[in-house]
C-alpha cells in the first residue's frame, strides 16, 4: 500500500516546476485524498486548477514566511514536501535579506507548523548548491539542510519526521539554460561562462520519483541524494546551438566551475546504495542500524560533478534538448 493512499498532502511552492510534475504523477498514479497547494500566485494557482481540474486539489494563497497561515493549511495534513524558497542566484544576491526570510525563516516555520500539527513525514528538497556554498542561495539551503535534520531532535516526542533530498540541475525547470541557448542560437553565437564548467543533471520527472521514493523509506533526519549523470556545458551548448560560435564571457559572481553532491567530510557517515547514497545524521537520535544494507563508501570519497563516473552522451544531451 503507498503511503499516500488516502492522505493528505501538501506542497509548499507547490504551483511551481516541481510542484506541477509532482501532482501529475501523484493524481495519476497515486490515491492521495487530497493535494494541497501552498504558494503566493493567484495566477499560478488558477492557471494550475484550470490544467489539472482535479477535485482533490485545493490551492492555499500564502507564504512560508507567514506561520500562522502556514499552521492552518497543515491542518490534518500527513505528509509535506517542502519546495518554496527564492532559488535565483543572482535574485539571492541583490536581496539577501529577502533570501535569509524566505529560504532560512520559512523553513522554521514549515518546521514548527508540522511539529505542531503532527505531521507524520516532511521532506525538504535541496540543492548541490548547498555543498561548500560559494553564493547566499547556496548557504541559506545548506542552513535549511541543518535546521531539517535537527528538526528531528524537537519531534522526538511526537511523530513527525524530517529529512532532505539534494540533488543537481533540473532539466526543464524555470531558469533553464538551455531555453536561452535556444534563443542565442538564433543569433549564431552561444555566451558561456567557463568551457571547463561540469554540471550534474536530472529530469524533472526523475526528481519527482526520487522524491517520492525517498518518502517511502524515510527515517527521519537522512539527507538522499540520487546518483545521477553530468554534462560539460560546452557539449549542452553544441547540442543545443549546431553550428554556432562559443563566446567565454568569465564565471558570475557566486558561480561554480563544478558541482558537488557529496564532501569528503560527509562521506564518512554516508552510504551507498546502487542508486542513491545517503548522507546519515551526526546526532544521537539517529539509529545506528538504520540503513545496515548500505556500503561504506572509501576514504576521501567525493560525488563531484567533474569526477563522476556517469556522463550523459551526444544523443542523451539531444534528446533532453530536443523535448524543450
Amino acid at each position: 500500500m503507498s503511503i499516500f493512499n488516502d492522505k493528505i498532502v501538501l506542497v509548499t511552492g507547490g504551483t511551481g516546476s516541481f510542484g506541477n510534475k509532482f501532482t501529475e504523477i501523484l493524481t495519476r498514479e497515486y490515491n492521495p485524498k487530497k493535494i494541497r497547494i501552498f504558494s503566493r500566485g493567484e495566477l499560478l494557482q488558477l492557471e494550475m486548477r484550470n490544467s489539472f481540474n482535479d477535485e482533490r486539489l485545493r490551492f492555499f494563497i500564502g507564504d512560508v514566511r507567514d506561520k500562522n497561515r502556514l499552521n492552518r493549511a497543515m491542518s490534518d495534513v500527513d505528509i509535506v514536501i517542502h519546495a518554496a524558497a527564492l532559488k535565483q542566484v543572482p535574485t539571492c544576491e541583490y536581496n539577501p535579506i529577502e533570501a535569509v526570510h524566505t529560504n532560512i525563516e520559512g523553513a522554521v516555520n514549515v518546521i514548527d507548523a508540522a511539529i505542531d500539527n503532527s505531521v507524520e513525514k516532511v521532506m525538504s528538497l535541496s540543492t548541490d548548491k548547498a555543498v561548500h556554498p560559494v553564493n547566499l542561495y547556496g548557504a541559506t539551503k545548506m542552513v535549511a539542510e541543518k535546521l531539517f535534520v535537527q528538526a528531528n531532535t524537537y519531534s522526538r516526542h511526537r511523530k513527525t519526521k524530517f529529512s532532505v533530498v539534494r540533488y543537481g540541475n533540473v532539466v526543464g525547470s524555470r531558469g533553464s539554460v538551455i531555453p536561452l541557448f535556444k534563443e542565442q542560437a538564433k543569433l549564431g553565437e552561444i555566451t558561456i561562462t567557463d568551457k571547463r564548467m561540469t554540471r550534474f543533471w536530472i529530469t524533472l520527472e526523475q526528481g519527482v520519483r526520487f522524491v517520492i521514493g525517498s518518502l517511502e523509506q524515510m527515517k527521519g533526519g537522512e539527507i538522499f541524494i540520487p546518483k545521477i549523470p553530468s554534462m560539460k556545458i560546452t557539449n549542452l551548448a553544441t547540442v543545443a546551438a549546431p553550428g554556432a560560435k562559443l563566446k567565454e564571457i568569465g564565471i558570475r559572481a557566486g558561480e561554480k566551475l563544478h558541482e558537488v553532491l557529496i564532501t569528503e567530510d560527509e562521506s564518512r557517515h554516508a552510504k551507498e546504495f546502487p542508486d542513491f547514497f545517503i548522507i546519515e545524521p551526526e546526532h544521537a537520535f539517529w539509529g545506528k542500524t538504520n540503513y545496515r544494507n548500505g556500503n561504506v563508501l572509501p576514504e576521501g570519497f567525493r560525488y563531484s560533478s567533474e569526477t563522476n563516473d556517469k556522463w550523459l552522451s551526444h544523443d542523451e544531451l539531444k534528446s533532453i534538448v530536443d523535448s524543450m
